[in-house]
């Protein structure tokens, strides 16, 4: 790593340090942004610095906008993580320009943390397979308790289609994915 990219892991990780909320006796965000970077570094090892620290600073300070300030739907959801997509991408913008990151690399991290190009862009699209197979490996069995098995397999529907086809490919290699759910995972959405 570059001294550069340890600064701006440290900010991140000192920024999600903060996160009242615990798993396995760590702050949830501290822990995600690791889990994220193990993600990374096995499905895309050669990633970009900017990719890197997208995939860190995902959910940087996730816990200051609760999902509770917006309306209990689906366009409420995704008002709530368009927004949190602003947030992350500006304050992972504040510490890339701290840590000595050009524009350019600045740009690229924020268009990341956007989600704009998924399917078009390559390192949008990584970003995107790498937090498919974090929730999958992390919390997708968690997740599916609170879930009705219709909704889970909307779900599971709507997120094998996000994903590129390398990744559902390597997704069904690694996961137990069970009959019909496997089947969105074979086929192109």
């Amino acid at each position: 790593m570059t001294q550069r990219l340890d600064q701006a892991f440290a900010r991140i990780d000192e920024a999600n340090a903060a996160d009242p909320n615990m798993e396995n006796g760590q702050p949830a965000e501290l822990l995600y942004g690791q889990r994220m970077t193990e993600e990374q570094r096995s499905l895309y090892p050669d990633a970009s610095e900017p990719l890197q620290i997208a995939c860190r600073g995902q959910h940087i300070e996730r816990w200051t906008l609760p999902r509770s300030d917006f309306p209990d739907d689906r366009k409420g959801y995704l008002n709530w993580r368009t927004e949190q997509g602003r947030r992350h991408a500006a304050r992972v913008a504040g510490i890339m320009a701290e840590a000595g990151y050009t524009q350019d690399q600045i740009g690229r991290a924020e268009k990341m943390l956007q989600k704009q190009g998924i399917k078009r862009d390559d390192e949008v699209q990584a970003l995107e397979d790498v937090a498919v197979f974090t929730f999958m490996r992390h919390y997708m069995a968690p997740f599916s308790e609170t879930q009705t098995p219709e909704e889970m397999d909307r779900i599971v529907r709507l997120t094998a289609r996000k994903m590129s086809a390398g990744a559902r490919a390597r997704a069904l290699a690694e996961f137990p994915i069970p009959e019909p759910l496997a089947a969105y995972f074979r086929d192109e959405p």
